[in-house]
């Protein structure tokens, strides 16, 4: 565990944009796309696609057009943030539920006539 752990934080932001690139390198030709088609599909320039195919870098919003053209926004789901209750909340929150119904008392306002 401990040896993922350094393998990722031990790499380089270079060496990351390079993975990425290989990535929607091999994406794109399994695909059977070409540069162009990704560029067309994204409104980038092919300049731009061959750049980020080799780890050059580019911006968020390039690669996140990038992985829409090949289908791939499912990858970005790693980023939502969901909301989730704690087990000792949840139990909590189950003892103060109510378990029997009951009768209210009578509002000892209203006196009778008696």
């Amino acid at each position: 565990m401990e040896t993922d752990f350094n393998a990722w934080y031990g790499r380089s932001d270079k060496g990351f944009l390079e993975m990425i690139g290989h990535f929607i390198r091999k994406t794109r030709i399994n695909l059977n796309k070409t540069q162009q088609e990704i560029a067309d599909n994204t409104g980038l320039n092919r300049s731009t696609i061959i750049q980020i195919e080799k780890g050059k870098g580019g911006t968020l919003i390039s690669f996140i057009q990038i992985l829409r053209a090949l289908e791939s926004l499912q990858l970005l789901s790693a980023f939502e943030v969901s909301k989730s209750i704690s087990p000792l909340l949840l139990a909590e929150m189950e003892m103060k539920q109510r378990k029997r119904a009951r009768k209210t008392k009578k509002d000892s306002s209203t006196k009778s006539d008696w």
